[in-house]
């Protein structure tokens, strides 16, 4: 995204690569200024983000470092829902209570998009959270993140500039940060959004033998020694008509709200 909206570099789309060893071997060719890269999200998805920028030699740093020091490398933070939302009553936040009941907590986002350049979001959101910023966020003058990448892709969720999703084909746009409007990815004062929301698909065959081997190794085998390791039960979704416990959590998704 930083290459082809700068035009200082260009890279082969992960779905044009072989496999994940060409894919790396395309991020020989980044050149970047030195930058501050946010991350919000404790998954996989972030694990993966992680990963890449690992690949690159980016430096991990912890949330104080990053938000009170200048460095001419680039860095990374990676955030946790109560690192950038806070209890309204001024409580100490507690992970397994945000999870449960975030309404109490309201979102203090402010303080990394002040520093950030590079923003990439790999978080789960509940419709009942807060926004991690918001249009009037976005249109602040020091809101200063230049670059999002929104895996989550939730449209018009809690990342207020994915307005749409993109696709592997087109996967960047660009925003006017005052309006909240869609304008030229070109345009050289737009915020550069890219929020591509089947991105996984991009890597087919190493997908597809990863996929297989988790099944020959763990699936098969909960099929003839009645699920022992109850591989069968944790991936089962829904059962006779309803959602298991393990994914009650989708209930307001399957209800449309």
């Amino acid at each position: 995204m930083i290459g082809s909206k700068e035009n200082t570099f260009h890279l082969k789309k992960a779905i044009d690569c072989v496999d994940q060893e060409e894919m790396y071997n395309e991020l020989k060719k980044v050149n970047i200024p030195p930058m501050k890269i946010c991350i919000t999200g404790r998954g996989r998805v972030a694990g993966g983000a992680i990963e890449i920028l690992e690949r690159l030699s980016i430096r991990k740093v912890n949330i104080e470092e990053y938000l009170n020091e200048s460095f001419n490398e680039h860095v990374y933070v990676r955030l946790a829902v109560t690192d950038y939302n806070r209890r309204k009553d001024e409580k100490e936040g507690v992970i397994n209570e945000f999870f449960q009941n975030p309404e109490p907590y309201e979102s203090n986002f402010e303080k990394f998009s002040k520093v950030t350049d590079f923003y990439i979001a790999c978080h789960y959101w509940d419709s009942r959270a807060p926004f991690i910023f918001t249009k009037k966020d976005l249109a602040a003058d020091n809101f200063n993140i230049r670059y999002i990448s929104d895996i989550s892709c939730d449209i018009d969720g809690p990342v207020a500039s994915t307005i749409r999703p993109s696709t592997i084909k087109n996967p960047f746009y660009g925003m006017d940060k005052k309006t909240g409007k869609e304008v030229a990815f070109e345009n050289i004062d737009s915020l550069a959004v890219m929020a591509v929301d089947n991105l996984p698909c991009e890597l087919p065959i190493d997908a597809s033998n990863d996929f297989g081997e988790q099944l020959l190794n763990y699936a098969i085998p909960a099929l003839f020694n009645d699920d022992a390791d109850q591989i069968l039960e944790r991936a089962t979704i829904a059962e006779n008509g309803k959602l298991t416990k393990r994914f009650s959590y989708l209930e307001n998704y399957v209800a449309g709200e």
